[in-house]
């Protein structure tokens, strides 16, 4: 890093801290869907109080939201796996084990959509919400009109009326247009929300009472995000969802060009004072697997507290946050949230310093910026998009991408890549059968090239097969 940049950096820091005061960041006040590794969980023991969730209220509705929210995007199939892999069915049975464990532990705010789970989501939620007095949950869901062929009025109502159904509410509490800026940015925004009148029947039905709280979520063009905020007069958005997590604050940019520094965003909404929903605090888990030597980082600092958890109070501790949302597919990931949240051990300016530091060691690593949203598939050739990028990266974290068969671990790095990367993904679904149709690409929130990403991931793979052992 130039000095430059080093000069930036520390005085974005000190007005970070002007902002907040130098001994802890307030909790006052208001602003994806996520998998943990299991070794970067807590192994604590201890016992989860179920009367000590922290809370921020929202100035509009006076919701008194968990700051742990519970992303419905990653829900847990009778083959013990996320229900967004493969076609298996939601397990119900635990969907409403872990729906009931979190309300007796104070969590209150759940997300979902019509486009999770394989369309599945809001179907499970519903039924395992519904078993639960309504003032003891509040419920978000999307208008997911991804598909030109849902862009029509009659569609778009069709699918927002569908939610009710399958929700089994007759209102809701959050309802977001969703993914603003992805695909074809402001032109597809408009043909989504604009030119169809849906923008203004979903105003209609706030001032109607039948939804609460009007957002949207953002990733991709920020023109999208800046136009919305200019209109915020007139909209007066109730809240907005951010991907913003410790990496993200100061190198999504750097990490791709396309994408925007979370920094910014939230900084847009603060100013605003819109309330912020964080999704993507962990970059699809990204921020659980995180190399080794940052492990031993994280460790040496707080031994008792999990990799995962540092990320979790990075994005709870901001004020202005409403909720963090996190898709917990497993009780033990739940639990561990729970120990971070209840209650939130706040940031110090030594804790957000240590973080920002950890975030600058771990931009060394080339890292593919996959987070296992699935937004790509399915791809049309059967490739499995995600599961050969997170390998990649899986592997890169821990060392076993040998560049030269002069480096001292090659023969055992070499051979974990590839028993592995047949082990995590069927050869009918690897890199080697990507054409370079590029359907996937405009579907990804990271903006990664997919394809040139693949065939990068298939040479390599060809020279190590090639290579002598």
């Amino acid at each position: 890093m130039n000095d430059n940049n080093k000069s930036k950096k520390a005085i974005s820091r000190r007005d970070f801290f002007k902002k907040i005061g130098a001994t802890g960041i307030a909790t006052t006040g208001l602003a994806a869907c996520v998998n943990q590794d299991k070794n970067a969980i807590s192994t604590s023991v201890t016992e989860i109080p179920t009367d000590r969730m922290t809370y921020r209220t929202s100035p509009t509705t006076g919701d008194k939201v968990s700051l742990l929210g519970f992303g419905m995007m990653r829900l847990p199939s009778v083959g013990g796996r996320s229900a967004r892999e493969g076609n298996e069915d939601i397990d119900q049975e635990m969907v409403n084990e872990l729906v009931d464990y979190a309300i007796a532990h104070g969590v209150n705010y759940f997300d979902t959509s019509p486009a999770y789970c394989r369309g599945k989501s809001e179907h499970a939620t519903g039924i395992a919400l519904n078993r639960h007095p309504r003032d003891k949950y509040f419920i978000a869901t999307k208008l997911s009109n991804f598909s030109p062929t849902t862009w029509s009025r009659e569609a778009s109502i069709a699918m927002y009326r569908n939610s009710f159904k399958e929700l089994q509410v007759d209102y809701l509490d959050y309802l977001l247009l969703h993914g603003v800026g992805m695909g074809g940015g402001m032109e597809e925004f408009e043909n989504r929300y604009m030119k169809n009148g849906i923008l203004d029947f979903l105003l209609e039905e706030r001032k109607a009472g039948r939804i609460r709280n009007l957002g949207f979520s953002y990733h991709g063009d920020i023109k999208v995000f800046d136009y919305l905020l200019s209109r915020h007069d007139e909209y007066k958005w109730d809240f907005v969802q951010i991907q913003l997590n410790y990496l993200d604050w100061k190198y999504a940019k750097q990490i791709n060009p396309l994408n925007t520094d979370a920094e910014y965003l939230y900084n847009e909404l603060n100013q605003r004072k819109i309330p912020a929903i964080v999704m993507e605090p962990l970059l699809g888990g990204r921020l659980s697997n995180v190399p080794t030597n940052i492990v031993a980082r994280l460790k040496q600092r707080e031994p008792e507290m999990s990799v995962a958890s540092w990320a979790f109070r990075f994005a709870g501790s901001l004020p202005g946050v409403h909720t963090v949302l996190s898709g917990m597919t497993r009780m033990e990931h739940l639990q561990d949230n729970l120990r971070t949240y209840a209650p939130l051990k706040i940031l110090t300016k030594d804790d957000f310093t240590f973080l920002q530091d950890t975030a600058t060691l771990m931009m060394q690593f080339d890292t593919i910026p996959c987070n296992d949203c699935k937004y790509c598939m399915p791809c049309p050739y059967g490739l499995d998009i995600p599961a050969i990028l997170l390998h990649y990266n899986k592997c890169l974290n821990e060392g076993n991408i040998p560049e030269s068969s002069q480096d001292a671990n090659y023969r055992d790095a070499r051979r974990a890549y590839l028993v592995g990367y047949d082990r995590s993904v069927p050869k009918l679904r690897q890199a080697s059968h990507c054409i370079g149709c590029n359907q996937c690409s405009p579907h990804c929130p990271q903006r990664i090239d997919i394809p040139a990403e693949l065939h990068r991931i298939d040479a390599y793979v060809e020279r190590l097969k090639q290579e002598l052992s």
